[in-house]
């Protein structure tokens, strides 16, 4: 019990010091990632505002294909910069939270990339 605790505890502040300097606007929204075991999730947040604009997810995905978690991370990507260039929206700032910049959260944040969304 308490090793999970101090675990959640290191987890917090990982992503408040990651999420620091990070703010959203209309014009440059946040986007925050969140990936569980078997999904990965991606909004686009508008922090003044407090509302999410739009929002992608690998739970969207046809589920009958067999493709790898990093796979499914890079297609996340690539549709949300697909929404948000339809939005009107052609910058973002990354809120990868408390996990670290590689694998899935990488995969995801270059597809959009290179879908069109400077990140």
């Amino acid at each position: 019990m308490n090793r999970t605790r101090a675990l959640n505890n290191q987890r917090s502040r990982r992503a408040r010091r990651a999420r620091a300097g990070i703010v959203g606007s209309a014009a440059r929204p946040r986007l925050a990632i969140f990936r569980s075991n078997r999904f990965v999730y991606a909004q686009l947040i508008d922090d003044e505002a407090g509302r999410t604009i739009l929002q992608a997810s690998s739970r969207d995905l046809k589920q009958g294909s067999r493709t790898s978690k990093a796979e499914q991370a890079k297609t996340v990507g690539e549709t949300l910069a697909k929404r948000a260039k339809e939005a009107g929206i052609l910058k973002a700032v990354c809120d990868r939270r408390a996990y670290r910049y590689h694998g899935r959260v990488k995969a995801l944040v270059e597809a959009a990339r290179s879908a069109g969304l400077s990140i």
